[in-house]
């Protein structure tokens, strides 16, 4: 009995000829040695990768790597107290600062594009840590190749309007121009039109909502957390990480901050993984 079911495990007959599946059956092979082993050298290199890359920036321990992407992403929702009136009747596109989800997870989110460092894109790549740019055109159109570098490294580029204004202040028209126009300069200079859209300080209104989906938006994300290079500031009394929350930064340096962008995503990098998180692409998500 224990030869002949080695021998159907084999894939043979207890008389040592081929056994053949039935129709509509296939064989179940298990992976081979070799196949495994491959797979357990590229987890330990890539590991080992990291923890080179988290010495030499200076961090306290190697950053998590984040879950797979869901297989089915999450609904997303304005956050309670965040709607505008008629939000629903129009299907205007949601702000919400945390995505809904289980995985212990933050997003990491970098505005406008005043800084451009490139001991930043040497350390993101190198630790291989997602985020997603909201990017201002007074602010960037000195150096679109900084943003495309940082592009074709995979990091998705959105929109932050043509000049940082007040959207509330401006007209409905004045609001589109700032907004669509940012849709044209993403086009031309990056190739796409985003689909997210970050309104400047946080501040929106109606308007600002109908003029984004009117040029195309269907998301509105703005932030939990702030991080800066010597502190954190949080929207939540408990001064607390929660799963799914979104962390705003900005492209900032030396002249206007107390450190570098380094200095900062250190900081983030720091709590986020003593806490457990591991940093996800926001785009996973949504």
């Amino acid at each position: 009995m224990v030869l002949a079911m080695a021998a159907l495990a084999s894939g043979c007959t207890p008389s040592g000829t081929q056994a053949h599946p039935a129709p509509g059956q296939q064989r179940l092979q298990a992976p081979s040695a070799r196949a495994l082993d491959s797979y357990a050298t590229r987890l330990r290199t890539s590991y080992e990768q990291r923890a080179a890359a988290a010495g030499r920036w200076g961090l306290e321990q190697v950053p998590l790597p984040p879950p797979p992407p869901p297989a089915v992403k999450p609904r997303i929702t304005p956050r309670p107290g965040f709607e505008v009136t008629g939000q629903e009747e129009e299907d205007l596109p949601p702000v919400f600062t945390t995505v809904p989800t289980t995985h212990k997870v933050v997003f990491l989110t970098i505005d406008d594009g005043a800084e451009k460092d490139p001991a930043f894109l040497r350390m993101m790549n190198e630790l291989r840590i997602p985020y997603t740019a909201f990017l201002t055109n007074y602010l960037v159109e000195s150096d679109y190749g900084y943003f495309r570098a940082m592009q074709a490294s995979g990091v998705t580029l959105n929109n932050h309007t043509l000049h940082h204004p007040y959207l509330p202040g401006l007209s409905y028209e004045e609001q589109r121009h700032e907004i669509c126009g940012m849709q044209d300069v993403m086009e031309k200079e990056f190739g796409k039109r985003p689909k997210a859209f970050r309104p400047p300080y946080g501040n929106y209104n109606r308007d600002t909502l109908r003029a984004a989906k009117s040029c195309g938006i269907a998301y509105v994300p703005i932030w939990n957390e702030e991080v800066f290079a010597d502190r954190w500031e949080f929207r939540e009394s408990d001064w607390r990480l929660r799963p799914g929350d979104i962390v705003l930064t900005h492209f900032r340096g030396p002249a206007e901050w107390n450190g570098t962008m380094v200095d900062a995503m250190r900081r983030f990098l720091d709590r986020v993984t003593a806490e457990g998180f591991a940093v996800a692409r926001l785009e996973d998500y949504l």
